[in-house]
């Protein structure tokens, strides 16, 4: 046999072996489930917004008569006790009016001003109060309120030991409805987390007792978890 043959013939006896331990090597049977949890909770913050809306036929008078305004509305809020720090200016906007006709000469007629601010409530004992304040002091521009909690971090964990309660109860039952045994753990992995659109609640117009409730919100995690099975 030449020494090129004999090479070929040894190469082949070394890889052999490897190809079949390849081959006959069992592969892994994975079950995945995914899991859900929710906690519920009130509410412990609120974020409004209101602005006034001036108009006059210079927009230095517009200007100036939306600063008198504002300014009174910013009094109203320190009167409230709510922090500079909880108030912040969403939109400012000067825009140049028209007449509405649209067959009558393209001219402008005027300027409005825009000032909106945004305001977080912590004490919704002082939410009613402040939103009829806004009106009485001159805000004739309310967005809504929207309601959040400060800090999920607490809750978001409750609702990740739920979710995975709830895969691991959901394999359990797939297991034994097919008849296998769980092994160990060999993936888990968490999905979306979210709590459901913050409530919002539109103001056309406030009154003097305004009612405002603040409802319940939910906060869900999901969870996917893979394990070995027998």
């Amino acid at each position: 046999m030449s020494r090129s043959l004999r090479g070929l013939a040894l190469a082949a006896f070394i890889l052999i072996p490897g190809i079949a331990i390849a081959q006959t090597a069992p592969q892994l049977r994975l079950l995945t489930v995914a899991g859900e949890g929710e906690v519920k909770a009130k509410p412990d913050q609120a974020t409004l917004s209101a602005g006034v809306v001036t108009e006059a036929k210079a927009a230095a008078a517009a200007l100036a008569a939306n600063s008198r305004a504002m300014n009174a509305v910013f009094d109203t809020l320190k009167r409230l006790g709510i922090p500079e720090r909880a108030i912040q200016t969403a939109e400012i906007s000067v825009q140049p009016q028209y007449p509405s006709d649209v067959r009558a000469p393209r001219h402008i007629t005027g300027y409005q001003v825009s000032n909106t601010v945004t305001v977080t409530v912590d004490d919704f004992g002082k939410l009613g109060p402040a939103v009829d304040a806004l009106v009485s002091s001159g805000s004739n521009s309310l967005g809504g309120i929207s309601f959040s909690i400060r800090d999920p971090r607490s809750l978001m964990a409750q609702a990740r030991e739920a979710a995975v309660k709830n895969a691991m109860a959901n394999a359990e039952t797939l297991a034994r409805a097919s008849g296998v045994t769980l092994g160990p753990i060999a993936q888990i992995s968490e999905g979306g987390m979210a709590g459901p659109p913050q409530p919002m609640m539109r103001m056309a117009m406030a009154v003097i007792g305004t009612p405002i409730a603040a409802g319940e919100q939910t906060l869900s995690a999901t969870v996917s978890i893979s394990w070995e099975i027998r």
